[in-house]
C-alpha cells in the first residue's frame, strides 16, 4: 500500500536511499565519511526542512516491510531545501564534499528527487505505482510538469522513464556526474 513515510521508518529509508543516489549522499552530508553520511542523512531524514525528510517521502508499505521509496518536491522550494545541509554544523569543507548542492529541479516542475525498489520486489511493479502516485501528487500540487534525472547508463530506468511519456530535456552535472532531465508535461 502507498502511502506516506514516517520517521520511524527511518532505519528502512536509509538504505534504499543510499542505493538511489550514490556519490549524491557524500555531497548532501558534506564529508566523505560513510559512517558519518548514514548518520547524517538519518537526521536529516527525521526533520522536515530538507530534501530528504519524510515529509517529502512515499512508501510502498507491505507487511514485511517497505518494498520501495520516492522522494518528491515542488521545484518553487527545492533551493530552500538545500540549505540545512549547506549550514550543517561540522560540515566538512574537503574535496568532493565541498561540492556545491545543485539545485535539480526547475519552477512550475513537480520533482521525482529519488526511487527506489528493494531488491526482493523488483521487477514487481513498485517502482511504476510509486511513480504513478508521483504524478498524482504533482497534479494536486498544481505542477505544470513532472521532471526527474536519470544517469545515461540507466538505460533500464531511462526506458521505463520513456514508456511513461516522459522526454529528454538536457543534461545537468550533479556531484561530478552528469545526468540527463527528463520531464512530462502534466
Amino acid at each position: 500500500m502507498i502511502g506516506p513515510a514516517r520517521k520511524e521508518d527511518v532505519q528502512e529509508f536509509l538504505p534504499l536511499l543510499l542505493a538511489a543516489i550514490g556519490s549524491i549522499a557524500y555531497t548532501l552530508a558534506g564529508t566523505e565519511n560513510d559512517a558519518e553520511v548514514e548518520q547524517i542523512l538519518a537526521d536529516f531524514y527525521i526533520r522536515e526542512d530538507n530534501r530528504i525528510s519524510y515529509k517529502h517521502v512515499i512508501v510502498d508499505r507491505r507487511e514485511d516491510g517497505i518494498a520501495g521509496i520516492l522522494i518528491s518536491y515542488p521545484g518553487e522550494g527545492a533551493a530552500a531545501l538545500d540549505i540545512p545541509f549547506l549550514e550543517r554544523p561540522g560540515r566538512d569543507k574537503g574535496a568532493r564534499a565541498s561540492e556545491s548542492i545543485v539545485v535539480e529541479a526547475q519552477e512550475g516542475d513537480y520533482y521525482l528527487d529519488s526511487i527506489s525498489v528493494s531488491e526482493r520486489y523488483q521487477g514487481q511493479g513498485v517502482g511504476k505505482a510509486l511513480i504513478g502516485e508521483f504524478e498524482k501528487l504533482g497534479a494536486k500540487e498544481g505542477c505544470s510538469r513532472l521532471s526527474l534525472i536519470v544517469e545515461p547508463y540507466n538505460t533500464r530506468a531511462h526506458s521505463v522513464y520513456q514508456k511513461l511519456d516522459f522526454i529528454e530535456d538536457g543534461s545537468i552535472t550533479v556531484s561530478g556526474s552528469r545526468y540527463i532531465r527528463m520531464v512530462k508535461p502534466l
